[in-house]
């Protein structure tokens, strides 16, 4: 209640203040850039109060606070005094009111959503004007379909049809908590958060697990010049590809028998394990 009447005591403040002539605003702008003049800056933004307020009413349905509105505008009202020139002989009201939109609107996209947007020029675009532009394309006199009028309004403000399906889905609905709950049954309730948990690997360890695999790789591949050269190619064939060969299949290439092939793979595995138990005896526990 304190807000709302203090909200209505500055609207009527504003609404008293006298306008400002074009040389008196001259003027006023003059004493305020030269010598820091706080009456001449209480003044000059008193009188430009009613834009503020006329400005700061076309954001009402955000949803957000008149009051706070009014009060971030009237920021941008500052703002605007603290950068005005005089001398380029442009009224005040002009240059201000890019300040006082500005404002408003970075306090809006800062607390419309928990979810920032409208981080870059285009997405600010797009966040203002998708309502407005998509009103006016429904009272055509053919109505279009979604995917139609979200590629109408992406060429009109320059972004893609996702940007414009994405902020058409934010600004269809309010932000969902996800402590919020979904289900209640005889164990208790399940949030929305309990849905959100991933089976796959921490990054920590997936990184550790890559470093680990490229170190095994280097021992392997030292490990294996102990090999002969038949024994190499059994144990490429039948241990390092994806699709081992038989026994039967590499002893019909060798000209020996299966069993001897079996006999010339165990052999050459007891060398590889030697080998690299030699060569890293504090890694015993990855060599079986």
């Amino acid at each position: 209640m304190k807000s709302q009447s203090a909200g209505r005591v500055m609207i009527r403040a504003a609404m008293a203040a006298p306008y400002l002539q074009r040389d008196e605003e001259y003027q006023l702008a003059v004493r305020w850039k030269d010598l820091k003049d706080q009456d001449a800056l209480h003044r000059m933004t008193a009188a430009h109060m009613r834009l503020v307020i006329s400005m700061a009413s076309k954001f009402r349905h955000f949803g957000l606070s008149m009051n706070d509105l009014i009060q971030e505008g009237h920021v941008g009202l500052l703002e605007a005094a603290a950068r005005f020139e005089p001398e380029r002989e442009v009224r005040f009201s002009t240059y201000a009111t890019w300040w006082i939109r500005a404002s408003i609107q970075d306090y809006i996209l800062r607390n419309w959503s928990i979810v920032r947007g409208g981080t870059s020029s285009a997405q600010k675009a797009l966040f203002f004007n998708l309502r407005r532009l998509r009103a006016r394309l429904s009272q055509g006199s053919e109505s279009l379909a979604s995917s139609e009028m979200y590629r109408e309004i992406a060429q009109a403000l320059n972004v893609s049809v996702g940007d414009v399906a994405l902020m058409d889905s934010r600004l269809s609905g309010p932000d969902s908590s996800l402590n919020a709950p979904l289900m209640e049954d005889e164990s208790g309730s399940a949030d929305r958060q309990d849905f959100l948990v991933s089976d796959a690997p921490l990054p920590d360890e997936m990184v550790s697990s890559s470093i680990d695999d490229e170190r095994r790789v280097i021992w392997l591949t030292d490990a294996l010049d102990v090999l002969s050269d038949r024994e190499l190619r059994i144990i490429r064939e039948r241990r390092l590809q994806d699709d081992g060969a038989t026994l039967e299949a590499l002893g019909s290439e060798l000209g020996i028998s299966k069993e001897r092939v079996r006999q010339i793979e165990t052999r050459a595995l007891e060398k590889l394990r030697a080998a690299l138990l030699a060569r890293n005896p504090d890694q015993a526990a990855y060599v079986s």
